[in-house]
């Protein structure tokens, strides 16, 4: 056998051999994450754990390179000019990165610091009129259901019947099911409250880390991209490695608008819920505020997630207010939906609503909140991926891109079966 004929043969059995190896993993690695216990679940949770320190510097620093961008921009700009004594003067590129790094941390924590001085007080404050209100809130519930049970029109007759019908059943799941678990939730109490401090500080613990991972993110970030690149032009081709840099680039982009401008846009709409609610007086405004702001990070859903229950919670107190709120709720959404959100998030997703709610229900499916959270910028990068795909063939083919140039094409080409003459 000649050497290339050995030299290919060896080269078609290590492909084989690699191939074969591959497959049996990923088969071993399928029935393992749904047939046993989920070794590999188990396996990337403690990684999670491992390396949640590195998880959360990186989320940080991701979020605010803009801010230091911007910062050291401003220097940059601040120290030009000037004689032969102010050149001498100027700040060398790694100090000014430094200061930047330094004075948006020192605006971070300024902004965390007056949330707590302005905010939480208040929020407290709100959470015990609640809880020393409940009891008064039950009667007021109870009254209402009572009241509309005793009129005689179809739905309280309706509603009694249903009642009638699923009484038994409910004090047979309070007796065995309720009372079991409210036993064994008493019983494990105090290992659940040392199990719970532990979690908050290691939380704070693995937070304080990743605020230092951030700092060398940050420091950094220009040299690890470069290291980046070169790793990726030394392991594929040319092509290849310039192809998955511009994918790259594309999806940093979406993410970059969705997830700092919904962010941004979400602080917005809570400092806006919280001074119309305080000019018009409506209860439990910080509580409330802070429901809105957050649960409008969620698309979609968000701002109906945060107004059913705050508007529920104020309608115990005044339905008067209750109308208002809600009223003010859906001008603030129409001003988010048409003026805040477009002038900061734009087109960054350029998905259709549709896919939208399908994202959010498959990432609140898989991630909870935070999976419905990203579940809009994945599916969008996924989105990309197959245009660029399926754009990319039919350019090979001569073909147009435009999806409305296919709506017709083959009928134009050739009379579809149904439509020939007899």
């Amino acid at each position: 056998m000649a050497l290339n004929d050995r030299k290919r043969y060896l080269r078609v059995c290590v492909a084989a051999g690699a191939t074969l190896f591959l497959s049996a993993c990923a088969v071993l690695i399928f029935y393992d994450a749904f047939y046993m216990g989920g070794t590999l679940q188990n396996f990337f949770a403690k990684l999670f754990s491992i390396l949640a320190p590195v998880l959360y510097g990186f989320a940080m620093a991701y979020l605010l390179s803009p801010v230091v961008n911007f910062i050291e921009r401003l220097l940059k700009r601040c120290d030009k000019g000037g004689g032969a004594a102010r050149r001498k003067l100027r700040m060398s590129d790694g100090l000014l990165r430094a200061v930047s790094i330094l004075l948006t941390w020192a605006f971070v924590l300024l902004l965390i610091y007056l949330l707590m001085v302005m905010l939480i007080p208040q929020l407290v404050e709100s959470v015990k009129m609640l809880i020393a209100n409940a009891e008064n809130y039950y009667n007021q519930i109870y009254e209402w259901v009572d009241g509309f049970l005793k009129q005689d029109s179809e739905a309280s007759v309706g509603a009694k019947e249903t009642f009638d019908r699923y009484y038994d059943s409910a004090v047979t799941a309070l007796k065995e099911q309720v009372l079991p678990w409210a036993q064994s939730l008493l019983a494990n109490l105090t290992g659940g409250i040392w199990s719970g401090i532990w979690s908050v500080v290691s939380f704070f613990y693995n937070l304080i880390i990743g605020v230092i991972v951030s700092v060398y993110m940050l420091a950094m970030k220009e040299k690890s991209a470069a290291r980046c690149c070169k790793m990726l032009y030394g392991i594929f081709k040319e092509e290849s490695a310039a192809w998955i840099i511009r994918a790259t680039r594309k999806v940093d982009a979406v993410f970059s608008g969705f997830v700092r401008g919904k962010l941004l846009d979400s602080l917005i709409i809570g400092v806006l819920c919280l001074i119309g609610c305080s000019i018009l007086g409506v209860p439990y405004t910080p509580l409330v505020s802070v429901i809105v702001g957050v649960t409008n990070v969620i698309p979609f859903f968000g701002p109906f997630l945060g107004a059913i229950p705050s508007a529920f919670l104020i309608l115990l107190v005044s339905p008067l207010k209750c109308l208002y709120f809600v009223i003010f709720i859906i001008l603030l959404q129409q001003l988010d939906g048409n003026v805040i959100g477009p002038k900061i998030i734009g087109g960054a997703t350029g998905i259709s609503s549709f896919w939208v709610v399908v994202a959010i229900l498959i990432g609140g499916g898989f991630g909870s909140v935070l999976g419905m959270f990203l579940g809009v910028p994945v599916c969008a990068c996924l989105q990309m991926l197959v245009k660029h795909i399926i754009d990319g063939r039919l350019r090979k083919r001569n073909m147009p891109v435009e999806a409305y140039e296919y709506v017709r094409r083959r009928g134009e080409r050739e009379p579809l079966p149904d439509s020939k003459e007899n």
